[in-house]
């Protein structure tokens, strides 16, 4: 871990000559405002919320920048459109965006991606009813599980603890869970009628639709962070033990789970004074950006450029070392 800091505050450092140059740019662009388009998720859910809620903020700023959030279906089908260049920006979850510029599964090849900062962690939740007979991801054996949209980060990190759960349909002897392919609106229309067993989910806490569900129905949280050690031994460090807070949907204690960080990422080939500006205004408006997304988080400098394998976009380096001094 302490190499992993020294390596990214040397490339930080490495952007000082950028530093002077994309600076001095973003203080004062001149022409027409800078477009950028933001590859986000889907409407309702809170990368869509963040890419929105920067827009305004972009172009409230005065740094000459224009942020257009582009409705997508979230983390893996961000980063191919940022790999292919139909978008310039776009948020995902660390672990998928890890798997992009490795070239690893779903990606065939590593792609061209960098990283701006680390922005928030998603928690990963796992609820059944209240009332129902699961309470461990080891009785969902045989269960419909609403798993998440295709394309989307919660498919992901869903299918890596059935799989260590032995739950996934690899092992020929063992009953899988059955995956079906919903994003968060239909996850909770199914749970709520009684056609899947469970739900995964990843993001802040708390997520808006789940505190809603809590309301309707009993809810049982069911603990993952049994899991952080076997998918990062498989995955690396981008998985982390965290804690659903006792009082987040009504929980009567604390529950330990999965967390799993946030990057906002951009092409290679997007400005460097056009990041730096983008993140000042990403690091001034900070509690404006998180407010609908999730509770509790500081957005720091300094935990911002833990992106781990994701390299730094050269002008973020700039202004990260703009800030260091």
């Amino acid at each position: 871990m302490t190499g992993t800091r020294t390596g990214r505050r040397r490339l930080v450092r490495a952007g000082l000559g950028v530093a002077a140059a994309a600076l001095a740019g973003c203080a004062a662009h001149p022409g027409p405002a800078r477009r950028l388009r933001l590859a986000t998720g889907p409407r309702g859910g809170p990368y869509n919320a963040f890419g929105r809620a920067l827009a305004r903020a972009a172009a409230a700023s005065g740094q000459h920048l224009e942020v257009l959030p582009v409705d997508t279906a979230a983390s893996v089908d961000n980063l191919r459109r940022l790999d292919e260049g139909s978008v310039d920006l776009a948020l995902a979850m660390a672990d998928v965006a890890q798997d992009a510029v490795l070239g690893r599964e779903p990606f065939p090849r590593p792609a061209g991606v960098t990283a701006l900062a680390r922005v928030y962690v998603n928690y990963t939740h796992l609820l059944v009813p209240g009332d129902g007979p699961v309470h461990s991801v080891g009785d969902l054996a045989g269960r419909p599980v609403a798993a998440g949209a295709a394309g989307s980060g919660v498919q992901v990190v869903a299918g890596r603890i059935l799989r260590a759960a032995g739950l996934s349909g690899a092992t020929p002897a063992a009953t899988p869970a059955y995956a079906r392919q919903l994003g968060l609106a239909e996850s909770v229309a199914a749970l709520r009628a009684g056609t899947v067993a469970a739900l995964f989910w990843s993001g802040g806490v708390p997520t808006p639709a789940l505190t809603a569900l809590a309301r309707e129905l009993p809810l049982r949280f069911l603990p993952l962070d049994g899991y952080a050690g076997p998918l990062r031994e498989r995955h690396g460090p981008v998985y982390t033990a965290v804690t659903l807070p006792a009082g987040a949907y009504g929980l009567a204690g604390p529950v330990g789970t999965l967390g799993v960080g946030n990057y906002l990422l951009a092409r290679d080939a997007v400005a460097a004074d056009a990041v730096s500006a983008l993140l000042r205004v990403v690091f001034d408006r900070r509690r404006d950006l998180l407010r609908e997304v999730t509770a509790g988080v500081r957005l720091e400098p300094r935990f911002a450029i833990s992106t781990g394998e994701v390299p730094l976009h050269p002008g973020a380096a700039a202004y990260y070392r703009s800030v260091y001094g």
